[in-house]
């Protein structure tokens, strides 16, 4: 899980200071590098060398609403949804965030190590799930 300190101003003018959470879970991980023909990881790597902007956009963006959630009141779940999702697109803290991935090679590397499970890497999942499904 990663925890982001984000600072803006509303859109009422209020300086504003917020932790946000990200995370994505093992079987969200597996789910999308399964979904993704040759792996997420392998597809932002041609995207990438392609310099396909577009693509790559997209792919900051579902990273930051498929991660993003809140910790429920006794600390048991990690909750998201399309509309917590929906709602956090809407903010200034989305847009700072977002630019701040999409300009800085080091902090969007940092982003998606931080969301992702630390005891085990991407590949490694996906070799699991594969072999869960022969």
């Amino acid at each position: 899980m990663l925890t982001k300190t984000i600072e803006y101003v509303d859109f009422l003018g209020n300086k504003r200071k917020e932790d946000l959470y990200f995370n994505l879970s093992e079987a969200e991980v597996v789910e999308m590098e399964l979904s993704t023909t040759g792996g997420l990881s392998e597809m932002a790597k041609r995207i990438v060398k392609a310099k396909d902007t577009p693509s790559m956009v997209q792919i900051f963006k579902d990273l930051i609403l498929k991660s993003y959630g809140e910790i429920s009141p006794d600390g048991k779940r990690f909750v998201k949804s399309k509309e917590l999702s929906e709602a956090f697109s809407q903010t200034p803290a989305y847009s700072q965030l977002f630019m701040e991935l999409v300009s800085d090679t080091d902090k969007a590397i940092d982003f998606f190590n931080g969301i992702t499970p630390g005891d085990k890497d991407t590949e490694e999942i996906k070799k699991i799930a594969l072999e869960q499904l022969d």
